[in-house]
């Protein structure tokens, strides 16, 4: 059996999680505040879950889920996560990260900032566009008419496909971005983020993106 390991294990993390354990994965999940505060997720989750520190649940998991604020991603350990696949479902949102020069010119893109930190990961911006409560509520089956469809980003073909097979496991289309570069597209406040979008609206709507600075 597979293992997912969740460096954040808030809202979006423990909907994964959960999506995770129902699809036959194991879990290691880790926050910043210890293990002995998921004790009753991991309860909930059953017996493939288990809490550990962030250090231990990038080591564990096969693929790695990185679900922490933008602010603490310098806490992310690169080591262990040399040649894995990491999922970044990261957004900036300034009155909690505070101002990152970078990404207020638009220089730079959430995903490549936490690439930059892990050089040696294979970094795939993937699930930020969704409410929390969706990815449970509104997964379905393949080939299901209007199933939803989620964008992903990144640079490295083959973790896209990782990570493209796995959300199509979790019940969702995957429409892909391009590079990590391109990931602003569908970040906040662009057409995709947040409305329930199947693949041609998604890419109707990456399309469409404009840059913070065209549309101030």
């Amino acid at each position: 059996m597979q293992t997912i390991g969740f460096i954040g294990s808030g809202h979006i993390g423990s909907q994964l999680a959960r999506l995770a354990v129902s699809n036959g994965y194991s879990v290691v999940m880790s926050n910043s505040r210890g293990p002995e505060t998921l004790v009753d997720l991991i309860e909930e989750l059953g017996d493939h879950a288990r809490a550990a520190t962030p250090q231990e649940a990038a080591e564990a998991g096969d693929v790695v889920v990185v679900s922490v604020p933008l602010k603490a991603i310098d806490a992310v350990p690169a080591g262990p996560l040399k040649g894995k696949t990491v999922i970044d479902t990261n957004n900036y949102y300034p009155q909690r990260d505070g101002n990152i020069r970078e990404l207020d010119d638009e220089s730079t893109t959430t995903s490549e900032l936490l690439q930059q930190r892990l050089p040696d990961a294979h970094v795939v911006k993937a699930f930020n566009n969704i409410y929390a409560a969706h990815l449970t509520s509104k997964a379905s089956a393949p080939g299901t008419p209007g199933r939803r469809a989620l964008p992903i980003a990144g640079d490295d073909d083959d973790a896209k496909r990782t990570v493209a097979a796995l959300i199509d496991q979790f019940g969702f289309d995957v429409v892909d971005a391009g590079p990590l570069a391109e990931g602003w597209r569908f970040q906040r406040d662009t057409p995709v983020y947040g409305p329930e979008y199947d693949v041609d609206q998604v890419r109707k709507g990456l399309a469409e993106a404009r840059r913070y600075a065209d549309v101030a």
